[in-house]
């Protein structure tokens, strides 16, 4: 069962957006967490991330990129993902976020898994207000980040059996981090794709993600150790 409810809130341009608000138990002093969804939608199991977050002392929000759709099936996923305008979910929808919890919290952070991880890096690029980042196993074409406009720290966690991205593009990305200063931490583990998403296997699901609840828990202290650093004063 999940522990928060859905807001609206508008954008910068003045659209307005729904999105999964999940609350910890003690606001006051909270900092604060974008999340950004799984090419799946704003379903359960993102829920789950952001009550977990708030579960951590954080105030979480998921803003519902498809607006109201969600799927089980890869060619719909891929088929909705495909519908988005990266840069405008970027400059538009996360901000629209993360002001509406600024209102809220002093410090927000962004996070997101897949899909959300590349769309983590796009918006440390459009919002260096966000005080942390943590990307989980995705980033946008190579060509559309400037890692010089990243001025946020940002900790990412990527699996070396990865369908998806290769160990050469991690590598390229990383290159692209140390040269433009980037404060960061990358992570590495014997892991598939979606290794922190409980949901990675099964009817429906691509056949080559997988499930790891000893990586995925060490990527979630390791992310929790580093917000902590980040984010409370």
């Amino acid at each position: 069962m999940n522990l928060g409810s859905m807001v609206n809130f508008n954008r910068p341009d003045g659209q307005q957006l729904d999105g999964y608000l999940s609350l910890p138990r003690r606001q006051e002093g909270a900092p604060a967490v974008v999340v950004l969804q799984e090419w799946w939608g704003v379903n359960d199991q993102i829920r789950c991330v952001a009550d977990r977050f708030a579960n951590a002392g954080y105030i979480a929000l998921v803003p519902d990129l498809y607006r109201g759709k969600s799927t089980v099936e890869q060619e719909e996923a891929h088929h909705l993902m495909e519908g988005l305008n990266f840069s405008e979910v970027a400059s538009q929808d996360i901000a629209g976020a993360l002001q509406y919890l600024k209102a809220l919290a002093q410090r927000v952070a962004v996070t997101g898994f897949c899909m959300g991880g590349a769309l983590t890096m796009l918006a440390l690029t459009h919002h260096p207000e966000f005080a942390a980042g943590a990307v989980w196993y995705g980033f946008p074409p190579i060509e559309l980040l400037d890692a010089s406009k990243i001025k946020t720290p940002v900790v990412a966690h990527w699996a070396t059996q990865d369908a998806f991205f290769s160990l050469e593009s991690v590598g390229e990305i990383e290159k692209r981090f140390q040269e433009a200063g980037v404060e960061y931490e990358f992570h590495r583990y014997l892991a598939h794709h979606g290794f922190a998403n409980e949901t990675a296997v099964g009817p429906g699901r691509i056949s080559f993600t997988q499930y790891d609840p000893v990586w995925s828990q060490q990527a979630w202290d390791r992310t929790l150790t580093f917000f902590a650093r980040k984010l409370w004063v």
